[in-house]
């Protein structure tokens, strides 16, 4: 365990809720907010959307830093009084540089003024992570350096994306991504932010949830690849979480991913399972927020940690152990094991 890193605080905007709890509860009743967008598509039919209702219209780079805001104050009043954002790092996970419609155009411009947006200063170790939906992964292992190399006691993971733009909604349409009234197999786009607090683990009264496995994988047929799909680098991700974790694939309770429409992540997800699992399980359920909240991009893979957290703490988890994995649309590919800790338990 001792890489290990306990979540003690968190925070998040969607939606169907403006803060986590809410979010949680919408989620797990089965609550979305999608609706048809101001953008068309090909077949001249209004795209369906889950946008975030601000109490502003905001839009683009300013909705991004407001939303970001939003989740980063929760989580911080969640977490420690004692805790001094000077002496916190945070890691900003952000859509990939070469995303189309990105609204973020120089990422150190834009971590700066989310720094000014908060009025608070954040540690020299902060740094940007724009690798899209597997930031999370990257973000964690930073933060294993981090804090288990005594550079700091906490790190503070956030991100924040959107899909509603005219250029992204175009090109993903394009390529046929989206759900559309021509294409049904395609996902629901979005937006979204989240935030959470990281320690080590701590010998502690109340129950936490624990990160102690963390993987990565290349997979050399991508979404856009003609090779055939054989899930090989979510495979490699997923046993090396597991090896991390000293845990085997039939210990896991349920899984949590990013799949959200497109049928290649719903194949991966389960060539992935069939070369891992090796015990028979009679059900091996799978939780993916997107049916709610849409492809909300980078937020997505703190959204899944924070709703493992919450379910663990309401006690509608569907066990103690968790396998969350997260595919890029490049070849990227990133897996975590979660332990829910209770009392007494090291």
């Amino acid at each position: 365990m001792t890489q290990a890193l306990a979540i003690t605080a968190v925070g998040m905007v969607t939606g169907v809720g403006l803060n986590a709890p809410a979010s949680c509860a919408a989620i797990r009743s089965g609550i979305n907010n999608f609706q048809e967008t101001r953008f068309m598509d090909q077949s001249g039919e209004w795209i369906m959307a889950c946008s975030v209702p601000l109490e502003q219209p905001w839009r683009g780079k300013t909705k991004l830093i407001k939303m970001a805001a939003m989740s980063i104050l929760e989580c911080l009043a969640q977490a420690s009084p004692a805790i001094k954002t000077e002496e916190t790092p945070l890691l900003l996970c952000l859509p990939e540089a070469d995303r189309p419609g990105r609204a973020i155009e120089d990422d150190n411009a834009f971590f700066f003024e989310l720094q000014e947006e908060l009025n608070l200063q954040f540690h020299p170790k902060s740094r940007v992570i724009a690798q899209g939906r597997v930031s999370v992964g990257v973000a964690l292992q930073h933060a294993r350096t981090l804090i288990h190399g005594n550079v700091t006691k906490q790190v503070l993971i956030a991100a924040t994306d959107s899909l509603l733009t005219a250029k992204t909604l175009a090109e993903f349409q394009e390529r046929d991504y989206l759900l559309t009234s021509a294409n049904s197999d395609g996902f629901i786009p979005g937006e979204a932010s989240a935030a959470l607090m990281l320690t080590p683990v701590y010998r502690k009264t109340e129950p936490q949830l624990i990160c102690h496995g963390l993987g990565f994988g290349t997979e050399p047929a991508s979404i856009d690849s003609e090779e055939p799909l054989r899930a090989e680098g979510l495979t490699n991700a997923i046993k090396a979480a597991l090896k991390e974790a000293h845990c085997e694939m039939h210990a896991i309770d349920f899984r949590i991913t990013d799949v959200s429409g497109k049928q290649y992540y719903f194949k991966e997800a389960s060539l992935a399972l069939s070369k891992t699992l090796r015990k028979v399980k009679e059900e091996f359920p799978m939780w993916h927020p997107a049916d709610c909240i849409g492809e909300t991009g980078a937020a997505i893979g703190l959204i899944a940690l924070i709703i493992c957290q919450i379910a663990s703490i309401k006690q509608y988890a569907l066990g103690k152990h968790i396998l969350c994995h997260f595919s890029a649309d490049n070849s990227n590919r990133t897996a975590m094991v979660l332990a829910w800790q209770t009392t007494g338990e090291s």
